[in-house]
């Protein structure tokens, strides 16, 4: 297999002469490529410490990855205390004595026309900040942030000097890791460089607090446009010095991650070539992996966009290996969802790289080889998740992942649903966009501007569907609290005020006068109230018909009191409002819940009927969809589109993890276990259209085909049905 594989590379990525641009960018073609560096010197290294990386071999890392099947290989070249190549501005890793491991991959990598990018630190460069400490960030008080470096000072031109030396090599491009501002307190930066491009900015000085207020939104937005500006200066350096090599930064617009960091989700995505970003179970959940990959698509469209996975089981430097089921299922999601992955791995103290590890990927990268005609497609989405930058910031404040929870919860419904989905940024939505979707969820966006509210209006009025949850709308620019909803219009209720509660319930009736009762009861036990843990508002309807009832909760004399808290949710009192109300606006209609079933779904006090609100709403406002899909829960469906050869694929992934023991510290917060097996599971598949033929990825799996309706036995971790159409 190997020697096909190679001859495939040669072609595909074959170079033309130095100074002419490439057939074909590198990136635009690949699927899947490897990122290796070394392991031990990322807390800090003595520089007596020459056992560390001496076997750090560029030539040797070359060769493992063509084995394994790489198109590309990420090779590290300059992190936070050494470089790895000869260097004027940074000391080499010790271990390391006369070799320039970048000139050994270099070499190496041009004998099979190979793309080599080099790995290089930008944020906490230990060294650095040794060498140079008028470089730091600063506090409000003046005070150094000792790990973290000011993107305004001088340091940016010092970048630029390490970049020029490494093109040099005749590399293809750089990843740059990372433009992150901090991941918590202490906030910077207030250094003199900082104030004085501030005042060039806005004629005015720094200011030095005023959290949440006019001057805060003002630091925010300087914060944001430092981190960009950091970015296009370099991606713009680099191309003056070499047109074809390509840039990529490590993002963190995604949740977790908030203003704090110093990204926005679209702002700080298309600052390169494309966007590179993480996943992982142990810092994003099994969940989310599929989720990140849709979010960078979002905020980069039409755009290739690569995740980074990596091959120990929780952290990049565990030294473990993970099961190859655990691989492929990770892998496979990731492609699935559009992307092309990089598999990091750090090597032993000493470089060595481990021969199991580069087995099992080179298996699952060869079989990414037999499939790569399933990849890359159009999505196909019945519902997009609206995402606000601006509700991040303002309304989740320094708690942002109450907000996330909405939005995580909306996403997590619908993947247990199959219900297929897409992100919507508030920065690059357009009425384009919108109309992508069938049904537009809106889960506690409390901040909608006057564009976002006319494109919503437009969305609507021209025969889309809008599902709105709890607090959406609710809020002003500036996160506070408004008398009325900004969304009254479409939603046909008046915003009457805010339950402070989140342990609320809720209660449909066995009758009703709604057309669409019976599709919102669907799995709920009609008179029976149940925990929808969240925010909620009371409204009263003005055109819209209501549904069900809002239940505030109990509260305990003592509770009343302020006596004893209310973490943990007591039973339902009395209702306060209708549980939803469904309104019809020009050709379309607008579904809102005046409570959070999203925010539950994403909770720990999570029931499977907060869940069935969500899917039961979208099957209200788009009843017949053009593909429905009946899976369990563990298996998470991508749908993809090829008009030009009219096929259909729907990519079913089985999560397979077995339960977990107790955990030795921070209980209950149990990390699930890796996949070892691979599932075996049920799929039902019903089109809205004819079609004409169907067939199976794996010749396993079992097919068997009826009018309409498709039905599959799949024992795989990765199954692809191919629908002709």
């Amino acid at each position: 297999m190997w020697i096909p594989l190679s001859l495939c590379l040669l072609s595909l990525f074959t170079r033309t002469p130095k100074g002419q641009p490439p057939q074909t960018e590198w990136f635009r073609t690949s699927l899947v490529g490897m990122e290796i560096g070394p392991t031990g010197a990322q807390s800090g290294s003595d520089p007596s410490d020459t056992g560390y990386a001496a076997r750090f071999s560029g030539r040797e890392i070359v060769q493992n990855c063509l084995k394994a099947h790489c198109e590309y290989v990420v090779i590290w070249a300059r992190d936070g205390e050494y470089a790895y190549y000869n260097s004027k501005f940074q000391p080499k890793a010790p271990g390391l004595r006369e070799r320039d491991v970048l000139q050994e991959a270099v070499e190496e990598a041009k004998k099979h026309r190979l793309p080599l990018i080099a790995y290089c630190v930008l944020q906490y460069p230990t060294q650095t900040l040794r060498t140079h400490p008028e470089w730091k960030a600063r506090d409000k008080d003046g005070n150094p942030i000792n790990h973290l470096v000011c993107f305004n000072s001088p340091y940016r031109e010092f970048i630029k000097q390490q970049l020029a030396e490494m093109l040099e090599y005749g590399i293809q491009g750089f990843h740059l890791d990372m433009v992150d501002q901090g991941f918590g307190a202490p906030h910077g930066c207030w250094c003199d460089y900082c104030k004085q491009e501030y005042q060039k900015e806005y004629g005015a000085p720094l200011p030095k607090g005023g959290a949440w207020s006019a001057d805060w939104d003002k630091i925010l937005e300087f914060r944001y446009r430092t981190s960009q500006r950091f970015e296009k200066d370099l991606a713009a350096y680099v191309r003056s010095v070499s047109p074809h090599a390509t840039v990529d930064f490590n993002y963190h617009g995604n949740p977790p991650f908030s203003w704090e960091v110093g990204q926005r989700p679209v702002q700080h995505a298309q600052n390169g070539d494309f966007v590179t970003g993480e996943t992982g179970v142990w810092g994003f959940s099994a969940l989310t992996v599929g989720l990140n990959a849709e979010f960078y698509r979002a905020s980069t469209p039409n755009l290739p966009f690569q995740v980074a996975m990596q091959r120990g089981v929780r952290m990049y430097h565990d030294q473990t290996t993970r099961p190859l089921a655990d691989i492929r299922w990770e892998l496979f999601t990731l492609l699935a969802h559009g992307a092309f992955v990089t598999m990091v791995d750090k090597t032993a103290y000493d470089g060595w790289l481990d021969p199991l590890a580069y087995s099992r990927i080179g298996e699952a990268f060869a079989e990414v080889w037999r499939k790569r005609e399933h990849f890359g497609h159009k999505p196909v989405a019945e519902v997009g998740i609206w995402f606000s930058s601006r509700t991040r910031d303002w309304v989740g404040r320094d708690k942002p992942s109450d907000y996330f929870q909405s939005f995580l919860g909306a996403h997590r419904a619908f993947a247990y649903e199959h219900i297929p989905y897409g992100v919507i940024l508030d920065e690059n939505a357009t009425l384009a966009t919108l109309q992508n979707y069938a049904v537009i969820c809106l889960p506690n966006v409390g901040i909608l501007s006057a564009k976002e509210m006319a494109l919503l209006k437009s969305y609507v009025e021209q025969g889309g569907n809008l599902l709105v949850t709890g607090l959406s709308g609710c809020y002003n620019s500036m996160g506070q609290l408004q008398p009325n909803s900004d969304l009254e219009g479409l939603i046909g209720a008046q915003f009457k005020g805010r339950l402070t509660t989140l342990d609320n319930h809720v209660r449909l009736p066995a009758t009703s006068g709604l057309e669409e009762a019976k599709i919102l009861r669907e799995g709920i036990r009609p008179d029976w109230h149940f925990l929808v843990k969240g925010y909620a508002g009371i409204f009263a309807p003005t055109t819209a018909q209501p549904f069900g009832e809002l239940m505030k909760p109990h509260r305990t004399v003592r509770q009343l009191q302020g006596k004893e808290g209310t973490d943990w949710p007591l039973s339902a009192d009395t209702p306060v409002c209708p549980a939803l109300f469904l309104n019809s606006v020009g050709k379309g209609k607008v579904l809102m819940f005046t409570g959070s079933p999203d925010y539950a779904t994403g909770s720990e006090h999570a029931i499977s009927e907060a869940r069935y609100l969500l899917r039961n709403a979208v099957r209200a406002l788009n009843p017949h969809p053009r593909v429905r899909i009946t899976a369990p829960a563990t298996v998470e469906s991508v749908v993809t589109d090829d008009p030009t050869t009219r096929t259909l694929r729907i990519h079913l992934l089985g999560y397979n993890s077995p339960p977990q023991t107790i955990p030795a510290h921070d209980r209950p917060f149990v990390l699930p276990a890796v996949i070892e097996e691979a599932p075996l599971f049920r799929v039902q598949v019903e089109l809205a259209e004819p079609f004409l033929s169907v067939h199976a990825a794996n010749k396993k799996t079992h097919l068997t085909r009826k009018g309409s309706h498709i039905e599959a036995v799949v024992e795989d971790v990765h199954e692809v049905l191919v629908v002709r159409y």
